[in-house]
């Protein structure tokens, strides 16, 4: 049984192709700049894996061209052993997953499966040091990366992200830092994604502490001049 926040049908940004994303409830995170603080507490949506199986089934005319599922969250990898459930039922109509993690959860047995049985993974690269990425998330540094190094050794197919939040990680010495530090993964590309305040309602909805309530979303010109900038120092 896994509880779940939400579903996205034919969606196509977390993933290749046409995608079917499940959003899990739960994250060892806090991320000060988060946007959907809605996931980190769980719903009234219980699933089977059987249930999840018929309703994935009913969208494999989508993913013909490369397309399937996306287990994203939430952190999906919370729910490992269920995912590892779903997966040979899927498996057996040919439909793939791909994982959208933030990597922040240890790495167990049942983690690695999940890992090797999916497409693959998009990793989201919050920090590339420990003091930032505990201020600013409340996690454990060394386990994202032990996700990072695992799916690089087992040439798992990788996207990487990050959210560029203004005054926190938005300038030039910034991604020269991502670019050293991803350096000892093995990934496709690196998606720079803007910090936006669509997700502020929430907050206040389930009355909890904004700490970025003041800052502004970033302008998208300069989300393109980073990731510009990114881009020259990964081909160096």
């Amino acid at each position: 049984m896994a509880n779940i926040h939400s579903f996205e049908s034919l969606a196509a940004l977390d993933g290749v192709g046409i995608r079917y994303d499940i959003f899990f409830t739960g994250c060892p995170l806090r991320c000060a700049y988060c946007h959907n603080p809605d996931t980190w507490f769980k719903s009234d949506n219980n699933y089977t894996a059987e249930q999840i199986y018929k309703k994935i089934i009913r969208y494999k005319p989508y993913f013909k061209k490369g397309g399937g599922v996306t287990f994203s969250g939430g952190e999906p990898l919370l729910n490992a052993k269920f995912i590892n459930e779903v997966y040979p039922m899927i498996a057996a109509e040919g439909i793939g997953y791909c994982l959208d993690t933030s990597g922040s959860v240890a790495l167990t047995d049942e983690v690695k499966t999940a890992i090797d049985n999916s497409d693959m993974v998009i990793l989201d690269i919050k920090f590339y040091n420990p003091r930032d990425y505990e201020k600013y998330t409340k996690g454990d540094f060394d386990r994202f990366v032990e996700i990072g190094k695992y799916c690089t050794s087992i040439n798992k197919r990788m996207w990487l992200r990050t959210v560029v939040v203004p005054g926190i990680n938005d300038t030039e010495a910034d991604m020269d830092k991502y670019a050293e530090f991803v350096a000892q993964f093995k990934f496709e590309k690196y998606e720079l994604l803007a910090f936006h305040t669509m997700g502020f309602f929430k907050y206040e909805n389930l009355k909890i502490d904004n700490p970025l309530k003041d800052t502004k979303a970033l302008d998208k010109s300069r989300l393109e001049e980073l990731q510009n900038y990114l881009n020259s120092k990964l081909q160096k």
